[in-house]
């Protein structure tokens, strides 16, 4: 069996150099990776393939030419969802059969998923509680605290969290005009997120993490640590299954993030968006994981039966760069 893994910041070279605006999201693509390719390694009978290192990057509409030159039974895409990236990758993988299956959602689900907006509102439709979200701009007359972000966007770009009609000056002269943005209803909590591995036949649910995000205001990720509390984990676990299950098309990896808010009964929890891909929590789950991720994913995916999930003792922080520290 042949597995293609295609991570698109590294594939492309955006953000190699240390100084450029984008070398935090190419450190998370790269860990990512890194940590499939061992993964993926590792499981008799497979082959797993990459553009490495070492090659040339390639063009923004170069992954067509990679497809036909690696013949693969799986295909996984590593790809951002903002403008329509990640969908346009799976289309092409789904229309070429030498690219395989596709190892991860349809494009139907990425499509609905990367619409945060539409995502809000197929959630309320079905009972899953997301904050109150608009596409309106806002204005001085808000009930703030409010987030302001992109509809489609990924890696916390171009999002504020607005206190007050300053802060709502320079989230506007700061943002970038050309997006479609959403506004939505600020709660207060703890970040969190729960992975899936989705089949056919089954949702997974991995452990939940908790997530770390800058207080500067724009959310930035800056990794995560596993596992939580286990009444958190219980409320997370619940919270994340009822997002993902009223989604059609979810398959392989698929992360769900959410804000644990402060009663015991769940009632100010929030489910806040789903990412249709691999997410950088796998760094930290594969540190704790009594078993292979990568072989659990693809035997899910294919609609096979899987032993219960077994993990190690201790905790885990992981950096968004990839950077793991386990402690006993």
């Amino acid at each position: 069996m042949r597995v293609f893994v295609y991570e698109y910041m590294t594939a492309l070279g955006i953000g190699r150099e240390p100084h450029t605006p984008e070398h935090g999201m190419y450190l998370e693509g790269r860990a990512m990776r890194d940590a499939l390719l061992a993964d993926f390694g590792r499981v008799e009978g497979v082959e797993v393939l990459a553009v490495p290192d070492a090659a040339a990057p390639v063009g923004s509409d170069g992954f067509e030419d990679l497809r036909s030159g690696a013949v693969a039974d799986w295909t996984l895409v590593v790809a951002p969802e903002t403008d329509e990236i990640l969908f346009r990758h799976a289309q092409t993988v789904e229309r070429e059969p030498q690219s395989g299956q596709l190892l991860g959602c349809s494009p139907a689900a990425i499509g609905l998923t990367s619409d945060k907006l539409a995502l809000a509102e197929h959630w309320r439709a079905h009972g899953v509680r997301t904050p109150a979200t608009s596409d309106r701009e806002p204005t001085p007359c808000e009930a703030f605290p409010v987030v302001w972000k992109p509809r489609d966007g990924a890696g916390s770009t171009d999002t504020f969290l607005i206190r007050d009609r300053f802060e709502l000056a320079s989230a506007l002269a700061a943002r970038d005009g050309g997006r479609s943005m959403i506004l939505q209803e600020f709660v207060a909590g703890t970040p969190a997120s729960v992975a899936f591995l989705c089949g056919p036949r089954a949702q997974m649910p991995l452990l939940p993490a908790v997530q770390r995000l800058s207080t500067d205001g724009r959310f930035k990720y800056e990794g995560g640590e596993l596992p939580i509390r286990p009444e958190l984990a219980g409320r997370a676990v619940s919270l994340a299954r009822a997002a993902v299950v009223c989604v059609q098309g979810l398959l392989g990896y698929v992360g769900v993030d959410l804000v644990l808010g402060d009663r015991s009964d769940g009632s100010r929890d929030f489910a806040i968006e789903i990412n249709p891909r691999l997410t950088t929590s796998y760094i930290g789950l594969r540190a704790l994981a009594d078993f292979n991720v990568a072989d659990v994913m693809l035997a899910v995916a294919s609609g096979r039966d899987v032993e219960p999930l077994k993990w190690k003792p201790g905790r885990v922080q992981f950096g968004a760069d990839g950077r793991v520290t386990t402690r006993c």
